[in-house]
């Protein structure tokens, strides 16, 4: 390839990488159930096409101990020592909503990857992956309803 090809080439390459690496905010609501019981850890976490766990994206709750009942995530991201990096906070009541915000790659988004959420409130049943959404721009803000806690999740991008 003639040196000035290279150049121009290196160049646009250069220049296309920021773009593709740059992020998306991503803004997810959920609207818990008035379920009768304390309040639930939810676990919000993204995996890919194959159901591999890629990151936690928030933790409400702070006990540690009672990570085990999030087990799908639990299980998932074990491997990960930064998992809970500034993503923790506390539990959510019966009826109230959590709201998050975390940046994506711009290559996560309509590329095959799932938000899940996984659901356990104390003395009641868990709930792993009580949510699933594809992460797609089609589904941005379009609620959808869990099995047992959660009684909807939308998502925003900007």
């Amino acid at each position: 390839m003639p040196k000035p090809l290279m150049t121009i080439v290196g160049t646009a390459c250069a220049l296309a990488l920021p773009t593709l690496a740059q992020g998306r905010p991503l803004t997810l609501t959920a609207q818990l159930k008035n379920y009768g019981g304390d309040g639930a850890y939810l676990a919000a976490y993204l995996t890919d096409a194959k159901g591999t766990y890629v990151r936690t994206l928030w933790v409400a709750g702070g006990k540690a101990k009672y990570y085990k009942h999030l087990s799908d995530w639990n299980r998932l991201s074990a491997g990960d020592g930064k998992r809970l990096d500034g993503v923790t906070g506390a539990s959510v009541g019966a009826g109230r909503t959590l709201k998050v915000t975390a940046d994506l790659a711009n290559a996560l988004i309509d590329g095959g990857y799932e938000i899940r959420l996984d659901a356990a409130a104390e003395d009641m049943r868990d709930s792993p992956s009580e949510v699933r959404i594809p992460l797609s721009t089609a589904n941005a803000g379009k609620p959808l309803a869990g099995k047992q806690y959660i009684q909807s999740v939308t998502f925003q991008l900007k």
